[in-house]
């Protein structure tokens, strides 16, 4: 299950998708997650389908990495959809099933099945960005799109450096949890066996080498970039120059489509 976690993974490629600019990608993921909350009918997510579609063909992406990206939230997925389901309610007419203070409404299922879908296309849209985009990408996209904001004062190379020191991070972090739980199974513990807080308590010797791992981790990426004489974004050039191309204007033409229509669906 921890393997299973996508986001912060990057998988290098040829593709379509991994040449386009990374500004590119990071909008229309921004702009795709937006437009996610803006259908409120059930036909608009098969435009929704179909554009994620061509996208996952396009990056040559394995559809194994995004189902895997799933699996971590399968548990706040069902938990979202039962709290949808018994919460929301409706008139008389619409009630499906009723026990006692339980009750069942079409519109609680109608609801639930959207956040379900929501769900779902955003964990894979925004698994397909770090996938297909390398952690020097992304640190310049974002802090290309951020630029503006420096001549009020923002720290846009900080914060985009920060985010990215995260997202790259969480594999090893995983991989680090992971031999941590080996070397506790091997030392008899039990990370399975007994009742929700038997288990939350089994964590606790987990958790304490994680942090000083990670505190440690920090510490030693700290001191290689000072000994790099790294002083932030201040007068930094790059190797590699961000540039649109062609196939970035062909993608912003077909987000746009997208979001025309979801417009059109919701509003007409």
């Amino acid at each position: 299950m921890i393997k299973d976690i996508t986001i912060g993974q990057y998988i290098p490629g040829k593709s379509y998708i991994h040449k386009l600019d990374p500004r590119t990608k990071i909008m229309i993921t921004l702009l795709f997650v937006i437009d996610l909350f803006i259908i409120n009918k059930f036909y608009g997510y098969i435009f929704i389908f179909l554009f994620l579609g061509t996208a996952v063909a396009l990056s040559k992406v394995p559809v194994r990495y995004l189902y895997n990206g799933l699996k971590p939230i399968l548990i706040l997925i069902v938990i979202t959809a039962v709290f949808n389901i018994f919460m929301i309610k409706g008139t008389p007419d619409t009630l499906i099933w009723q026990w006692k203070f339980l009750h069942i409404y079409t519109n609680g299922i109608r609801v639930a099945i959207f956040m379900i879908l929501r769900l779902v296309f955003l964990i894979m849209g925004t698994s397909l960005l770090t996938l297909t985009t390398s952690p020097i990408e992304l640190t310049d996209g974002i802090e290309n799109l951020l630029s503006p904001f420096k001549k009020i004062g923002f720290p846009a190379h900080e914060l985009a450096m920060m985010m990215t020191i995260a997202l790259r991070f969480i594999p090893t972090l995983i991989d680090e949890t992971d031999k941590i739980m080996k070397a506790q199974k091997a030392r008899g513990a039990d990370f399975e066996s007994g009742n929700l807080i038997q288990k939350a308590k089994s964590l606790v010797p987990l958790l304490v080498p994680l942090f000083i791992s990670s505190f440690r981790r920090a510490d030693e990426l700290a001191m290689a970039m000072e000994a790099r004489c790294y002083r932030g974004g201040s007068g930094r050039t790059r190797m590699k120059q961000l540039k649109y191309s062609s196939r970035d204007v062909v993608s912003y033409i077909a987000l746009v489509i997208l979001i025309v229509i979801t417009i059109g669906i919701r509003f007409i």
